[in-house]
């Protein structure tokens, strides 16, 4: 089985690779953008509250809590890598396949 460049699984984690458009009219997965999935966000990317909004929006949106969602590198930029434990759902918007 191939996977998509823009995810990959460690050992029941989801690695995710995003591009990440703060300011949005609204949270979405708006579609690929290269080979990272283009995240949509209201936040404004000031002091931190992009990176907690994305945290919270992935987790509600993977089924997981957000101590389970760790940007593990980007933090300062538009493009994450985002770990996400074990996640209990995968959204349809997104064709990922379990590992």
């Amino acid at each position: 089985m191939t996977q998509s460049r823009f995810y990959r699984w460690d050992e029941g984690a989801l690695i995710l690779s995003c591009h990440l458009q703060p300011k949005a009219s609204k949270d979405e997965i708006s579609g690929l953008h290269a080979d990272s999935v283009k995240i949509r966000i209201t936040a404004p990317p000031i002091e931190g509250r992009a990176n907690a909004h994305l945290i919270k929006y992935l987790a509600k949106l993977f089924g997981v809590p957000k101590s389970d969602v760790t940007i593990i590198s980007g933090e300062l930029g538009r493009a994450k890598r985002v770990r996400i434990e074990n996640p209990s759902r995968l959204p349809d918007t997104l064709p990922i396949e379990r590992d």
